[in-house]
């Protein structure tokens, strides 16, 4: 075939997974979004929050939502566009043509290749600086106290263990109060009991503070040292102000605080080296703690440990680390201009001191002709230590400590501690690797299976990705956990997944570009017998044995 015809089928291939990719990603991410926002918005509505924070919460939300949706989208597309060629005769015509089946998947295992390029640059740029503001928003909404509501015939607590308000009838729309009754406990050495008739309440634009404007009531006061002093007083209008009803949203502006989830790859290689560099120290130093336990024993001088044995290396690990610096590098900081000075604005520096002198050797005093030279005398040298007296050895009270209790104890634990954190950003980084990756992986394992269950339709398409995705995320999740717990290396934890479906998509290709193994549109029918025959699976390669043994 021709390279022109070979382009244009290309394009055409790629061009009919466009709209199916968009569809799903849009459905997919929608759904998990509704999903999140019936779990939270009922939390949200009852702190009182504006409604442009509540959107920004979901806004923050949909990163994340991407990242995990962007990989089950390329399958669905992949199954959906292949299933639909092969029903409208299309992949038979192409074959007929001389196009194999490897040709056909070629570029859509490019464009897949591309699209988890995408998803790799969205994980590591995108979703660490999403999940960073929405655990500071989460954060000050946690902080933020419920708003201020009023219920009708129930003592209501107004501000905590100080004010409680009582209303008998309360008009919302026109924020009137009926038959009022209001403890004050505020003053310790008094206690306050309002009544009224009625009542207005208005809130500050803020809802932080309540204004009262009551009528036709009066003040009863009791004195709690001296109880025979009792005031009340009657009024016609009394005006109360209540601070701190409703506490407004105080947002952080800076927090340098970040979980693994809200870094990207170069942070957590840097924070992964500073781990291991302080699990190495605390390794060297429970050897030299223990060491000089010994060395105590055999009545030697212990050694003296030197704190920092490994040193801080700054340069970013990674060939990917190093090129995000250079191209960083060659864009200019945002307040250069403004840091640079003109010479003659700047502050003249002082002229360099020089060091004084240093003291000179005085020379020997030169003896007198017919004098003898001057005799060296060398400095007294301290006296020795007293020879031990031969008193009773039993004279102390507490018996000479050779070994430590517990030696080593705590640098062992600032090792583990110091490896479980390496570990947990080891195992985030190659999470990010393993999700991107599974963008090729699906469209691998959804191009075979479409191909040879022609006549499945939707439900193929829906039937096979609920089971893929399910599988696999349960695989993620569950490697994240024992790579966590140190039970596997972090490599194997996230890619176990991939390199499973990867090998099933690659035996699935192998299967239908063998000649006589051709699509022939297999229906729900022999979905069920692979299903069955993979299940037999192991329980066959036992049975001739049984059979003979029998």
């Amino acid at each position: 075939m021709a390279a022109p015809a070979v382009r244009t089928l290309s394009r055409y291939l790629l061009r009919q997974h466009v709209a199916p990719l968009g569809f799903a990603l849009a459905a997919l991410t929608a759904l998990m979004l509704v999903n999140t926002m019936a779990k939270q918005l009922s939390a949200l509505l009852g702190k009182g929050l504006p409604t442009g924070v509540i959107v920004e919460v979901f806004v923050l939300s949909i990163p994340f939502i991407v990242a995990v949706t962007l990989p089950m989208a390329v399958l669905v597309a992949v199954l959906h566009v292949f299933t639909r060629l092969a029903a409208d005769n299309e992949i038979t015509a192409m074959q007929a043509s001389g196009v194999s089946v490897t040709r056909l998947v070629a570029p859509v295992l490019g464009g897949a290749a591309c699209v988890a390029l995408l998803s790799f640059a969205w994980n590591d740029q995108v979703l660490p600086r999403s999940n960073h503001q929405l655990r500071i928003l989460q954060v000050d909404i946690q902080r933020k106290k419920p708003s201020f509501t009023l219920k009708e015939q129930v003592i209501n607590e107004v501000v905590a263990g100080q004010f409680f308000l009582r209303a008998a009838r309360i008009d919302a729309t026109a924020n009137k109060l009926k038959d009022v009754t209001i403890y004050n406990l505020a003053d310790p050495e008094r206690r306050r009991v309002i009544t009224a008739d009625s009542g207005l309440m208005a809130y500050t634009p803020g809802g932080r503070d309540l204004y009262l404007t009551l009528q036709d009531g009066d003040i009863r006061e009791v004195n709690r040292s001296d109880p025979t002093q009792f005031n009340r007083t009657f009024f016609i209008t009394n005006r109360m102000r209540v601070a701190g009803v409703g506490n407004s949203l105080e947002r952080t502006t800076n927090d340098a605080y970040k979980s693994d989830r809200e870094m990207t790859i170069c942070e957590m290689r840097q924070a992964a080296a500073d781990a291991r560099r302080e699990a190495g120290n605390a390794a060297l130093e429970g050897r030299r703690v223990i060491e000089n336990d010994l060395r105590r024993l055999a009545g030697l001088a212990p050694r003296t440990l030197s704190p920092g044995m490994f040193a801080t290396d700054t340069a970013p690990p990674g060939l990917y680390c190093r090129l995000l610096r250079r191209l960083a590098a060659w864009l200019p900081p945002p307040q250069a201009s403004a840091a640079q000075t003109p010479l003659a604005q700047q502050p003249s520096s002082p002229p360099p001191q020089r060091p004084p002198p240093r003291p000179r050797p005085r020379p020997l005093q030169q003896p007198h002709p017919g004098q003898p030279p001057p005799r060296f005398t060398p400095p007294p040298l301290a006296p020795p230590p007293p020879p031990p007296t031969a008193g009773p050895i039993l004279q102390s009270t507490r018996p000479p400590v050779y070994i430590t209790a517990g030696v080593g104890v705590g640098e062992e634990q600032r090792r583990v501690a110091a490896r479980q954190r390496e570990v947990m950003y080891e195992v985030e980084i190659q999470k990010k690797y393993a999700i991107a990756a599974a963008c090729l992986i699906f469209a691998l394992v959804g191009a075979p299976a479409a191909l040879r269950f022609q006549r499945g339709g939707v439900g193929l398409v829906i039937g096979m990705s609920v089971a893929v995705f399910t599988v696999y995320y349960i695989g993620l999740i569950g490697g994240e956990e024992l790579g966590d717990r140190l039970i596997l290396s972090p490599f194997f934890a996230m890619w176990t997944p991939n390199v499973i479906f990867g090998v099933a998509g690659l035996v699935g290709l192998w299967r239908i570009r063998k000649p006589g193994n051709a699509p022939h549109g297999g229906d729900w029918s022999d979905v069920l017998e692979v299903a069955l025959r993979v299940i037999r699976w192991p329980g066959s390669l036992l049975w001739p044995r049984w059979r003979r043994a029998s």
